[in-house]
């Protein structure tokens, strides 16, 4: 039984579809930002007086010059100009321009919602804890560029952009569910066909993310154009460094490139044995959820190749990173209707 009214329902339905939307636009501008190689312009951290650009040109010149002093500009943009930088100086202030309208477009209305009663009282914990994670989130993504911003770096710690990420993706899945519980009603478990398995396929989904996260970190997109080899090698001569150890597995680029490959063949098949194994079960809904995603594993794989293949163009790129949220997204329903298809 529903905890509300309808129109409370919908009222909380469409502020978390809302949520979504903003955690997807994020993460696409995120990308954007890594992939246009802006996300150091900005070389300080000021949550509240850095909501204004430079609003003179003697401020322009003052960012521009702060932005001389770190070693990124030197290796990569010796001869940028002024326009150039403020390119590059509105992604990455755009990106946390819509940090900070995501931490107002949550709060004000759950705090709203919270005194109007309008989310049940055994829901609320969630709520919370992604707001948590949206404040966290803030403190993690200055963390990630202040790796950039010393020593003899020229960008960031692929660490930290894969926990950046990473984190992005688990807010977005908090929010989808409890849209979608909210959509139903908050509905309670019911038989759970598969619910293991679609969990097991969700994490397998999130952790190629995470995989994809340290690609970007470490430009290894680039280290081949074959496919499905590599070099001429199924396995490259150079997939494993032994003074690296186990630090191969994220900072030997053509490992990690290697792994992220691999993966998608794992994640293919997982999908795969999952459509088989509910052909035969009754949960229609599970088995239809679970044709979607495998077409859309396939999709994403194809356009990884073709991104590979084309020496990873801007567009290409973007679009890849784009369709993974959706990937994710599909993942996350499965789980969804498997514990509640009967």
């Amino acid at each position: 039984m529903a905890f509300q009214s309808q129109d409370y329902s919908k009222s909380v339905t469409r502020w978390l579809g809302f949520m979504c939307l903003l955690i997807i636009v994020m993460i696409i501008v995120g990308g954007a930002t890594r992939l246009t190689n802006s996300g150091l312009s900005i070389t300080e951290w000021k949550p509240i007086t850095g909501a204004l650009p430079p609003l003179s040109q003697a401020d322009w010149i003052s960012e521009f010059e702060k932005y001389k002093l770190i070693p990124e500009f030197e290796a990569e943009h010796p001869d940028m100009t002024l326009k150039e930088f403020e390119f590059i100086y509105f992604w990455e202030w755009g990106h946390r321009q819509l940090g900070r309208f995501i931490g107002l477009a949550f709060l004000l209305p759950f705090f709203y919602f919270l005194w109007k009663r309008k989310i049940p009282q055994g829901r609320t914990k969630g709520f919370w804890l992604v707001g948590a994670l949206i404040g966290l989130q803030g403190a993690i993504g200055w963390w990630m560029v202040s790796s950039g911003l010393k020593d003899d770096a020229v960008s960031v710690s692929q660490y930290r952009l894969a926990t950046h990420l990473g984190l992005a993706f688990i807010i977005l899945g908090m929010f989808f569910w409890m849209f979608l519980d909210a959509r139903k009603g908050w509905p309670d478990k019911a038989n759970q066909h598969g619910y293991k398995r679609s969990t097991a396929l969700m994490i397998a989904v999130w952790v190629q993310v995470i995989m994809g996260a340290f690609v970007a970190g470490l430009g290894a997109g680039r280290v081949s154009r074959d496919w499905p080899d590599m070099g001429g090698q199924f396995i490259p001569y150079n997939y494993w460094v032994p003074e690296q150890g186990m630090a191969n597995l994220f900072e030997n680029a053509v490992n990690v490139h290697f792994n992220h490959r691999m993966m998608a063949y794992f994640l293919l098949a997982g999908v795969i044995a999952a459509f088989v194994s509910l052909s035969k079960q009754k949960a229609w809904l599970t088995k239809r959820v679970t044709l979607i995603l495998l077409i859309a594993v396939i999709w994403q794989a194809g356009l990884g190749i073709a991104t590979i293949i084309f020496e990873v163009p801007l567009w290409k790129a973007l679009l890849h990173q784009a369709s993974a949220i959706f990937v994710f997204l599909i993942a996350v329903y499965l789980v969804w209707t498997a514990r509640l298809d009967s």
